[in-house]
């Protein structure tokens, strides 16, 4: 099962890498913020939540950065992150 969270129109402050946890918690059916260790991988363990929201933030001159996605494991979920703001989690590994 694949859930596609829409993120184009994000959350004023809310980051890309937020987008994926919550994402995550709701495939799992529980608050993002219950989302940590032990019982969960940590998202900072798999990736860096900073380098993760600079990657798709908008530049500092104001224009918004080229085309692009990224993939990893979270959870054991598939997580496809892409420029336009959509955070996909797919089915476990």
């Amino acid at each position: 099962m694949l859930l596609s969270v829409d993120r184009s129109e994000p959350t004023v402050g809310q980051s890309v890498s937020f987008d994926v946890v919550e994402a995550v918690a709701e495939r799992e059916g529980v608050d993002p913020l219950d989302l940590e260790p032990p019982e969960y991988d940590a998202l900072y363990d798999v990736i860096n939540p900073e380098a993760l929201d600079a990657l798709f933030a908008t530049r500092e001159n104001g224009r918004e950065r080229p085309t692009g996605r990224i993939e990893f494991s979270y959870c054991g979920y598939r997580i496809v992150v892409t420029s336009d703001g959509e955070v996909e989690v797919s089915d476990r590994e």
